[in-house]
């Protein structure tokens, strides 16, 4: 354990060291900024997406952000964000994004737009209601007597997903209504064993039932949610926003209340349903402009309808920059825990985190700042999805895969680094480790932006 841990730290060194001189380098051919160092026009930020894993192969791609500052007077607030990212992995997966987000294109509205195309070949998947699905990390383990595969607890999904938001103020631009419509599609199969094993001529997968299999075998993902479907949806929320400055507020709160709905005369069948989230941030300047501590606490919950499976672990938000939106978990909310190991009927996580600008200087023309962060983050099942346990679980004993009324809180602890250029473009590495093995190991996450 000792040893991965030093290999993912000094991985998270080399690739951020990496970015960092490469994103110089993209933003140096920007010309505009002056001695007061305000920027105008057009800037960008480019990054190559690299990557490796064994069971999925090299990641290949890259993805750019364009920010447009205008004659500067909105400065560090940009005008208009256009954010592209095309990547693949050579075993299949991918991602395929435009998103898009302005005040300016409509006047006193803000609009945002997201279109794209995820393919996921081997997307987690562990069971309902968090601890009450029992993790054998030793299934996945290939040196162990009692392994069964790397991908017993996954599963293929394509999601196609076009969002398009507004918000409009209500009371001075702190107080605003939200307002929107999706287009989401996930197609959802079992793992592709044969694709992942082509070109392999030793550690090859076993073509064996995964947890999903057995889950559609025994009745607990029903024949009508097993291989996906549309779930079409309309949002409508308020938002209650006081923070000083976007993409790492020192002060304010964010607070908000959003409405999803996936009605079924939108053609999304039997599983039409409605969500609720509730989520409140809330940033506390401890040295001024140089470190704070920030706080977010958020519960999404069924309030109608039939939720299909694969709909239960996305997350929902009146705006969001990330094409991640799965579940507890991974980047976006439980650093360090497993990706999508808490899904639940409703669910509530919290993240807490001191950050602090270390080292702030000018390179090239370009503001750059240096940060670190240090984070608690933990989330929990409130109410459980309500299914029907299988009188034979064979092979399986029943305690193998169930467990009755152990979920509690899952938690994990972690630190990070941020490299800031022009205070918009912000690289992220995170690292996260649980503090019950139950979550899995540890985890380290290297992309875009703060948390929140």
């Amino acid at each position: 354990m000792k040893k991965s841990l030093i290999i993912s730290l000094l991985s998270c060194f080399i690739l951020s060291t990496a970015l960092f001189f490469i994103s110089i380098s993209a933003f140096a051919q920007d010309t505009n900024a002056d001695k007061s160092k305000i920027k105008t026009g057009w800037t960008f930020g480019a990054l190559p997406a690299v990557s490796f894993n064994s069971d999925l192969g090299f990641q290949y791609g890259a993805l750019v952000n364009f920010y447009y500052f205008g004659d500067g007077k909105s400065y560090p607030k940009y005008m208009h964000s256009l954010y592209g990212e095309v990547s693949r992995y050579t075993k299949g997966s991918g991602i395929n994004r435009f998103f898009y987000d302005s005040e300016y294109l409509i006047p006193k509205i803000r609009v945002t737009a997201d279109v794209s195309y995820l393919t996921d070949k081997a997307l987690d998947f562990y069971g309902f209601n968090g601890y009450d699905a029992v993790y054998n990390s030793f299934w996945e383990d290939k040196d162990d007597q009692n392994y069964l595969s790397r991908m017993f607890y996954r599963h293929e999904r394509n999601m196609f997903r076009f969002m398009t938001d507004f918000q409009g103020s209500l009371i001075e631009k702190k107080l605003r209504w939200v307002a929107g419509f999706g287009i989401l599609h996930n197609s959802v199969d079992i793992v592709d064993i044969e694709a992942l094993n082509k070109g392999k001529k030793k550690d090859l997968l076993p073509d064996t039932l995964s947890l999903y299999d057995y889950y559609r075998n025994w009745g607990i993902i029903e024949d009508g949610e097993k291989s996906g479907g549309w779930s079409n949806n309309i949002k409508v929320g308020l938002v209650y926003d006081t923070r000083d400055f976007e993409p790492n507020p020192m002060k304010g709160l964010w607070s908000e209340v959003v409405l999803f709905a996936t009605p079924g005369f939108l053609g999304n069948g039997d599983y039409g349903f409605a969500k609720i989230s509730a989520t409140h941030r809330q940033y506390f300047t401890i040295v001024k402009d140089k470190l704070s501590f920030v706080y977010r606490l958020n519960y999404q919950g069924t309030i109608a309808g039939t939720v299909p499976f694969y709909m239960q672990t996305y997350m929902i938000n009146s705006f969001s920059n990330s094409s991640n939106t799965d579940g507890l978990g991974g980047s976006k909310t439980v650093r360090g825990m497993l990706r999508n190991r808490v899904v639940g009927d409703g669910v509530a996580f919290g993240n807490a985190e001191f950050r602090w600008k270390f080292y702030k200087t000018v390179v090239m023309k370009q503001n750059l700042y240096l940060g670190l962060n240090l984070f608690m983050d933990a989330g929990k099942v409130l109410k459980k999805i309500d299914f029907q346990k299988p009188e034979s679980t064979w092979p399986f004993n029943p305690s193998e895969l169930f467990a009755y009324d152990a979920e509690s809180i899952h938690t994990t602890l972690g630190a990070g680094l941020r490299i800031v250029l022009n205070e918009n473009f912000i690289i992220a590495v995170d690292y996260g480790k649980p503090f019950d093995k139950r979550d899995g190991n540890s985890g380290l996450y290297i992309g875009l932006n703060y948390l929140f």
